[in-house]
């Protein structure tokens, strides 16, 4: 089983992105819904957040259940802080954080999104990315 250090892989911030990931063009998307990609060892969820004009990704797997479901899961509002929650288990995680929305330890890591022209970016740290390559375990 390979083991991938989310929490390495995170951009701090939109400043620090070196590489952006075109993942699909926004008609692809569903509205106010989500759809999972594969780039090299990752799987990370896209959300087409309509109802607030925005865009979010995260790391597709649940972090409680440590399955790849994130990208299924239902999206909304939390005291106006955009969040999916675990179609297992509904616990609940900010789009903009990670952090629990439940109060639970467990968090999410979340990638900046950018629309140029109707297609969608995902910004990545390809330096942290080589690392984590290097640590995966099988």
């Amino acid at each position: 089983m390979q083991k991938i250090d989310y929490l390495s892989y995170k951009p701090s911030d939109e400043q620090h992105v070196d590489h952006w990931l075109k993942v699909g063009t926004s008609d692809e998307f569903p509205e106010n819904g989500g759809l999972c990609f594969k780039h090299r060892e990752l799987q990370i969820a896209v959300f087409n957040f309509t109802n607030r004009n925005e865009w979010y990704a995260c790391q597709n797997l649940c972090p409680h259940k440590m399955q790849m479901i994130l990208s299924r899961g239902m999206i909304g509002s939390q005291q106006g802080e955009p969040k999916v929650a675990c179609p297992f288990h509904k616990k609940t995680f900010s789009l903009k954080t990670g952090e629990c929305l439940n109060g639970d330890e467990c968090h999410i890591t979340t990638f900046p999104v950018k629309e140029i022209n109707g297609e969608i970016y995902v910004g990545l740290i390809e330096r942290a990315e080589h690392a984590i390559q290097q640590d995966l375990t099988v």
